[in-house]
């Protein structure tokens, strides 16, 4: 419609920074009340200004005549109400709307539809509804697809088709702007159908094979209305005249679904077809460099070149997307390059603040910076939106720092977003990540309006706070009020049963989503694929993997992952050489879990190999993680000196992971010197660091230098440095049971203690026998053994003894660490009853079957 409108308007009109002039103002020049009035030169100023584009002078010299009671003619009235409607200065265009009310003259249909055009974009539907209605017989083709265009902008989509319909009733045949306007109302996935409908009668008229907006209205409404790209494509395919504007949309619809690639394809095509960019373009494109997953930067920095070169510097829009670009495909995970095109910038919007603040927290770790930006920009002329005080709620849960965040929820609440989903969603995930779950359902019961994505969020922070039956029960929830789940709604849910193992859970999951067709769904399988890893049936992961027709570096990343946590270190390498056979570029998180499984095979050349191929074939440096992996490798070794020179040459101050790694394997290799070395370490950049505290007590517990233990732990009390309880649990039919050290709090009780009893007198046959140096308390020899056989990992296995049929695997799970000596029964216990056992610790999977651990007993 706008197309349609602006066919016969003039030259752009540009608006002074003076207010309009009322109605009522007079004007000062003299006029002999004796002497009739010549308004002739008053009408040629009119022209003149509005040929001049000079909007104002014209509705003042316009306001001087309606004072003396002298009117423009239609003509005139229609231009001016076109350079108002061109200019967008709609208030201008109300008043010359009460001018021409005014003049009492009949107004033909020219003039009608040029006030519905007017009302229309000015928002205000009614009256364009009120002003159409009043037309009666004077209606034409162009007051129909004004109308029906009206409806469409305004999200009426209905309103909209049901005009058609009535237009055709009325014997208007439609033309190229009618077929824009309705189709425009039919790109949603609720009207798409009859959209079909409406492309049938198109058809039959022929405007699809010459006309380019009816092109670009199809293209929209098969990507927003039914994410149809292959039929979108076969449209533009059968375009004849292809614009600027119509490469543009292609390229941007095929980025918002998830194809980057077909958007660089199409940009290429483009460009060796002749065409120019326009800065649309460019800035679709540079969004679509951000989604590809290997080449991303070198192709982005090909396109800033470009922008630099073609003039669009300067324009905030590409400035934008290049801020964006830059923050999520930067290689060493710098935001040095994002920041400098952001501070080049001559002009903000609030979608450069918005990418930049957005930018720091994706980064990981950044987020305090974040914050800080979101400070200085509420300092300046730019009032942050709605998106822009989600992110920062986000910077604050990733913080956990809720106080903070209720003080920029209270000014979002100011700046009228009190009510926005985004804010209100991200409020709900802020307190959950705070750990203050109460007040995130209370959040999540205060929107005003629940939709999918509420639900949703609250599910993940159920999820994320591992009480994955808050989560399953708001899914119901989700079923009962008929909302339709997405493929979130599913991933939330198989992270919630893959933190806490429960398989049971994971399968229905699987079921479920298998009747809701989403099978195919990339993200869902990849979900699955952790899921079935991390809850110990690798199998299972991998015929999803198997199964998988498209798979990205996440998928290939997250089956690397899941064979490197069972202890499958040739498997892991397998399917990684697989992957870059396969073209796929491996990322950070890629070599940190094909590093790990290295390290739990103990394979230290490859390893080695593995480390040095990651800048030098791929251009990835190493981040403080990978310096960890390869202290992890050398030091599970017992390659200790190697480690600590390793660590000594790092290019980057080694931080408490590294030299908490370290400290870990100064425990198993019981090297107390180098140990106390990395706790001094550790204890200098944090002198509050739980770990480095309970390592270095277990250390000399080991070595039975109880002095020394009491020591720290009596500086750890002073400190109030809290030890992590030790705690292993079992799902059975669906339900999680938990249990801690020498727990009697179970309803089963008894029956675990005397499955406990038997299974002691059976394997000490065998020739088991207690290894009492893992009790880190002074007690004596009896009480230690006794001690030793109430571990909660053995309690959970008992618990799976006496409640699981014997074909399947007892999959247990613990939050720290297996015993050395629960590692050593659980062999036996295995012996003894034929059962396989699955045991998963903070470090990796045991596979025990028939006396024997895939670890082979090197963890």
């Amino acid at each position: 419609m706008m197309a349609m409108v602006n066919l016969s308007l003039p030259a752009p009109a540009k608006s002074p920074s003076r207010p309009p002039p009322k109605l009522s103002s007079h004007t000062s020049v003299p006029l002999s009340v004796n002497r009739p009035v010549n308004f002739e030169p008053l009408r040629h100023r009119l022209i003149k200004h509005l040929d001049a584009g000079h909007l104002h002078k014209a509705i003042s010299t316009l306001d001087v005549m309606a004072s003396h009671n002298a009117h423009q003619d239609l003509v005139t009235y229609s231009l001016l109400l076109k350079a108002c409607i061109r200019s967008r200065d709609f208030q201008l265009g109300k008043l010359v709307h009460c001018h021409l009310t005014e003049s009492k003259l009949e107004l033909d249909s020219v003039l009608f539809n040029s006030l519905i055009s007017l009302y229309s974009k000015a928002g205000d539907w009614t009256k364009a509804r009120e002003i159409f209605e009043s037309m009666g017989n004077k209606r034409d083709l162009v007051s129909w697809s004004a109308m029906i265009s009206c409806f469409a902008n305004n999200k009426m989509s209905f309103e909209a088709i049901l005009t058609f319909l009535y237009m055709l009733d009325n014997g208007f045949l439609p033309n190229e702007y009618c077929f824009t306007a309705v189709i425009r109302a039919c790109s949603t996935s609720e009207f798409f159908p009859i959209g079909e409908i409406i492309l049938g009668f198109l058809v039959k008229t022929g405007y699809l094979d010459f006309d380019t907006n009816v092109g670009c209205a199809l293209i929209d409404m098969f990507v927003k209305g039914n994410s149809d790209l292959e039929s979108a494509f076969k449209v533009f395919d059968k375009m004849p005249d292809r614009n600027v504007v119509a490469w543009t949309l292609m390229i941007t619809r095929c980025t918002q679904l998830s194809y980057p690639s077909g958007a660089i394809e199409l940009f290429v095509d483009m460009v060796l077809g002749g065409y120019m960019p326009d800065r649309f373009t460019l800035s679709g494109i540079i969004s679509a460099c951000t989604e590809l997953e290997s080449e991303s930067l070198y192709l982005g920095k090909q396109l800033h070149s470009w922008v630099i070169r073609s003039g669009f510097a300067s324009d905030v829009c590409i400035g934008c997307s290049l801020v964006d670009m830059y923050a999520k495909c930067t290689i060493d995970g710098s935001l040095d390059d994002s920041r400098r095109v952001f501070d080049r910038m001559e002009n903000h919007n609030v979608m450069s603040w918005t990418a930049i603040i957005t930018g720091y927290i994706q980064c990981g770790g950044r987020d305090m910076e974040a914050i800080e930006l979101f400070c200085k920009m509420i300092e300046g002329p730019v009032p942050p939106n709605h998106f822009t005080f989600s992110s920062v709620l986000k910077a604050c849960g990733n913080l956990s720092d809720s106080h903070t965040g209720e003080q920029f929820y209270a000014q979002a609440v100011k700046h009228g977003f009190a009510s926005d989903d985004y804010v209100g969603n991200s409020l709900i995930s802020m307190y959950a990540k705070s750990g203050r779950m109460d007040d995130a359902q209370k959040a999540f019961e205060s929107l005003f309006e629940k939709n999918l994505d509420s639900y949703n969020t609250v599910v993940d922070a159920y999820a994320k706070n591992l009480d994955s039956e808050g989560a399953f029960e708001l899914f119901h929830e989700i079923s009962d009020f008929g909302v339709e789940v997405n493929a979130f709604t599913f991933t939330s849910l198989l992270s919630g049963a893959s933190s806490i193992g429960a398989i049971g859970k994971g399968e229905q999951i699987h079921a479920r989503l298998l009747k809701s067709g989403f099978q195919s769904n990339q993200c869902i399988c990849n979900a699955l694929i952790s899921m079935y890893a991390r809850c110990g049936h690798i199998e299972a992961a991998f015929q999803v993997f198997n199964e998988m027709g498209d798979r990205n570096v996440i998928t290939w990343t997250s089956m690397i992952t899941g064979f490197a946590k069972h202890g499958f270190a040739a498997r892991a390498l397998e399917i990684f050489h697989e992957m870059l056979k396969a073209g796929i570029r491996p990322n950070e998180i890629t070599y940190i879990a094909v590093l790990s499984a290295c390290s739990h095979a103990g394979l230290v050349s490859e390893g080695w190999e593995i480390f040095k191929s990651m800048h030098k074939e791929h251009e990835i440096a190493p981040r403080m993680e990978h310096y960890a992996c390869m202290v992890d490798l050398l030091g599970r070794s017992g390659l200790l000196r190697e480690a600590i020179e390793f660590i000594n040459k790092m290019p980057c101050t080694p931080d408490a992971l590294v030299w908490r790694t370290f400290l870990g394997a100064c425990r198993v290799h019981h090297d107390k010197e180098l140990g106390e070395h990395s706790a001094k370490m550790i204890l200098q950049q944090d002198p509050h660091d739980t770990a480095a505290h309970i390592l270095l007590s277990n250390l000399y517990a080991s070595s039975g230098q109880w002095e020394d233990v009491a020591r720290i732990r009596k500086n750890m009390k002073e400190r109030n440095l809290i030890k992590e309880a030790g705690c292993s649990w079992i799902e059975v039919d669906n339900k999680i049971h938990r249990f801690h050290v020498a727990d009697t709090s179970h309803p089963q009780v008894q029956e675990i203690y005397d499955k406990l009893d038997e299974m002691a007198l059976k394997i000490k046959g065998l020739g088991y026998v207690p290894n009492t140096d893992f009790v880190l308390h002074e007690l004596e020899e009896e009480q230690k053994e006794q001690f030793v056989f109430q571990h909660s990992e053995k309690i959970a296995v008992a618990f799976g003894l006496i409640t699981t049929s014997r074909p399947k695997p007892i999959r247990v799970f613990k939050n720290l660490r297996v015993c050395g000596d629960c590692h050593t029964a659980i062999k036996y216990i295995s012996m003894a009853t034929g059962r396989e056992i699955v045991l998963r610790d903070s470090n990796r999977f045991h596979h025990i079957k028939n006396g024997t651990c895939s670890c082979n007993d090197y963890w």
